[in-house]
């Protein structure tokens, strides 16, 4: 047969046999005309080779399987040097799987200690904003506005349990191990898809509507927030992981947001909740910590685009405490 049969045959191009007759894999006859002539073991040496490039065997690896077959056996693997390719394989993958598991220990070594660092010190902070950062769009007028029920009112003074989160930065981190010193971590409702619409009347529910233009507010805010004393900035809500990094990607945050969807920390702590469309989200709340423990709560917070500010201040007028 001729070379496109064949190649169609065996399920491979007609540069692959090419290239195997090259590497002397495949022998094909010539007919009286010059073409190259394949028969029917041709093609069952080039499924073979196929076949055994999937599992990861180069061409040139495949030669004892197809000298295997020439010998007239129906499997290319009835032959012991075949048996041997494996084993040389075999050995190579796992060297391999060594080498990758070792790297894969030392970059999460590497991050986790990346994480514990902090927020990245800048030798002289920018005089200028940077306009190139997306923003939120601008909160609607109007908005009701959230009366403290004393829903929080408890938490002050509480120990964060040992809860452990993965970020959207890939970094798993346990809450009571976070810092030893002042840190932020505030609760938002609801992210959700960028391209569906918010639960309906959510305008109308007191607090709920503002969490990316909370989340624009500590981004922007982040050397204040350093510079009066907090070590990290963590947020934290029943959103999607999905949901979150479209979110971080959007308005590029430079801290992680956690994804708790089954509010396993508003159980564990008794954070305010309110139910909207059948689901039950975190009411926003900002707890100010040291350590592992609660050392000031924000709550209600309104409005949610300056409320990174209002925490800054706070700080400021706190540092000594």
């Amino acid at each position: 047969m001729r070379a496109g049969e064949a190649a169609a045959a065996a399920g491979v191009t007609i540069k692959a046999l090419r290239y195997y007759e090259t590497c002397g894999l495949l022998r094909p006859g010539r007919a009286a005309n010059g073409y190259r002539d394949y028969t029917a073991q041709d093609v069952r040496l080039a499924e073979e080779i196929r076949s055994l490039g999937v599992l990861g065997l180069a061409p040139l690896e495949t030669r004892p399987f197809l000298e295997c077959l020439r010998a007239g056996h129906e499997e290319g693997d009835h032959c012991a040097e075949s048996l041997a390719a494996y084993q040389r394989k075999i050995e190579a993958l796992d060297l391999l799987l060594a080498r990758l598991a070792h790297s894969r220990e030392e970059l999460i070594r590497r991050r986790d200690a990346a994480a514990r660092r902090g927020f990245p010190a800048t030798t002289e902070p920018s005089k200028e904003p940077d306009t190139m950062l997306p923003e939120a769009d601008p909160l609607p007028s109007g908005l009701p506005v959230p009366v403290d029920d004393g829903a929080a009112a408890h938490l002050p003074g509480r120990t964060l349990p040992a809860l452990s989160f993965t970020g959207t930065d890939g970094a798993t981190v346990r809450l009571d191990t976070v810092s030893e010193g002042r840190w932020v971590l505030f609760c938002y409702p609801l992210t959700g898809d960028p391209a569906a619409d918010v639960p309906e009347g959510w305008n109308d529910i007191p607090g709920a509507r503002g969490c990316s233009q909370e989340a624009c507010g500590f981004r922007d805010n982040l050397q204040a927030l350093r510079a009066a004393g907090v070590d990290r900035v963590l947020a934290l809500s029943s959103d999607r992981a999905d949901y979150q990094q479209a979110l971080v990607d959007r308005l590029h945050l430079p801290y992680p947001l956690f994804s708790d969807p089954r509010l396993t920390l508003a159980d564990a702590l008794r954070l305010p909740t309110f139910e909207a469309e059948g689901r039950t989200l975190y009411r926003r709340l900002t707890l100010v910590l040291r350590g592992a423990t609660i050392e000031h709560v924000f709550y209600p917070v309104f409005p949610p685009d300056t409320h990174a500010d209002e925490v800054a201040q706070w700080l400021r007028g706190h540092r000594g405490s």
